[in-house]
């Protein structure tokens, strides 16, 4: 039995976000929308591919007419206007005319390119997103944010862009190394820090189920993620307000991954600009020491880091790289800091010489 909630603008339903444990459901789902007789191309990267195309592809052939796939390289570095490009050729070439679908199938890399170019392909065509990785299934999936990178600027081209259908298979859990699984988790832990401390906690008890992937555990844990995400997402669409509340932590953490040449996963990087953020709202007395250390130890519980101390950066470069992040406003940093968990706000007033204390700190400290 399907979980689902709707996304809604100005009281109008926009999409579904449909919970699901196998890919068999996706046809009754496209055939719902009424969308079954157009062309459908799957985009998808190398690796999901040999794991989920063909069944998603067979799915899809029980309804539809005709199903294509366009594969990329997998990689964050795949994520440009380059394979955008190349998609756009595949779809020009295969006659896809404004009524035809896009489905991206993957994780974040996936779901952000093929957005974009369902955004800008004959001036927008639908898509329909089916994440599989954890961080896609709480966070990029969801808000219709899609985009590329440009040179070594993360999401730096891009457009909003509302998919018709994200449709999850929770079983796609268990093929996720658990690196990436890990990297989801730095998702959902920021969503109950700056919206929901007793889902915070609740994380944080039943971490142990958590870890192991049960699965009753985990779709509650992405549907409160989802609801947290969605929520913010209609009170403000196009991020002019309360969306950028999902920012906690990505200043500092797009800082670290830009300069660590995406080698360290996005997850990991925001978890590393979470507990900066932490650091930053405990010196202004929102938090307390213990809040601190404790929010710090959620973040090891669940496999990710802290500290910047092993990592070959330098505080005065990472601060420097902030600058060049896409949420600055009229040269200043729209930080995201936390009054008390649970409950985040934008903070407009942050000194170059605290975020250089905050990097310092993140520098020098040990929570192994």
């Amino acid at each position: 039995m399907a979980d689902r909630m709707s996304v809604c603008k100005d009281g109008k339903k926009i999409y579904e976000i449909v919970l699901e444990t196998s890919f068999a459901p996706l046809a009754e789902e496209i055939s719902r929308l009424g969308i079954a007789e157009r062309k459908f191309c799957i985009v998808t990267d190398s690796n999901v591919a040999s794991l989920y195309l063909d069944s998603v592809k067979k799915c899809l052939n029980t309804v539809c007419p005709r199903v294509d796939s366009f594969c990329f390289p997998a990689g964050e570095e795949q994520k440009n206007l380059n394979t955008v490009q190349e998609l756009y050729r595949y779809l020009i070439q295969n006659h896809y005319d404004r009524k035809d679908i896009l489905i991206a199938l993957g994780g974040g890399v996936t779901g952000d390119l093929c957005g974009y170019a369902a955004a800008t392909y004959l001036r927008g065509i639908r898509f329909i997103q089916i994440p599989t990785t954890l961080l896609a299934q709480v966070d990029s999936s969801i808000g219709g944010k899609t985009g590329v990178d440009f040179d070594t600027y993360k999401n730096m081209v891009g457009a909003f862009h509302m998919p018709i259908l994200v449709y999850t298979n929770t079983e796609t859990l268990h093929t996720l190394s658990e690196e990436q699984y890990a990297s989801g988790m730095g998702e959902i832990i920021k969503h109950g820090l700056i919206k929901n401390g007793s889902y915070y906690h609740w994380l944080d008890e039943h971490k142990e189920a958590i870890l192991r992937r049960d699965t009753d555990i985990c779709r509650t844990m992405i549907w409160e993620s989802d609801k947290i995400k969605r929520d913010v997402v209609e009170q403000d669409p196009m991020e002019k307000g309360e969306r950028a509340l999902l920012n906690f932590g990505h200043t500092l953490g797009h800082a670290v991954e830009k300069l660590m040449n995406f080698q360290l996963l996005h997850g990991h990087c925001v978890a590393l600009g979470s507990v900066g953020a932490a650091y930053l709202s405990a010196k202004r007395g929102f938090l307390s020491a213990k809040e601190l250390e404790q929010i710090c130890q959620t973040f090891l519980a669940f496999h990710l880091p802290v500290s910047l101390k092993n990592m070959p950066l330098n505080p005065q470069t990472i601060l420097a790289t902030t600058k060049s992040d896409k949420k600055m406003d009229s040269g200043i940093i729209q930080f995201i800091l936390l009054r008390q968990i649970g409950n985040a706000y934008i903070e407009r007033q942050i000194s170059d010489a605290e975020l250089l204390e905050t990097l310092q700190w993140l520098s020098g400290g040990s929570y192994e």
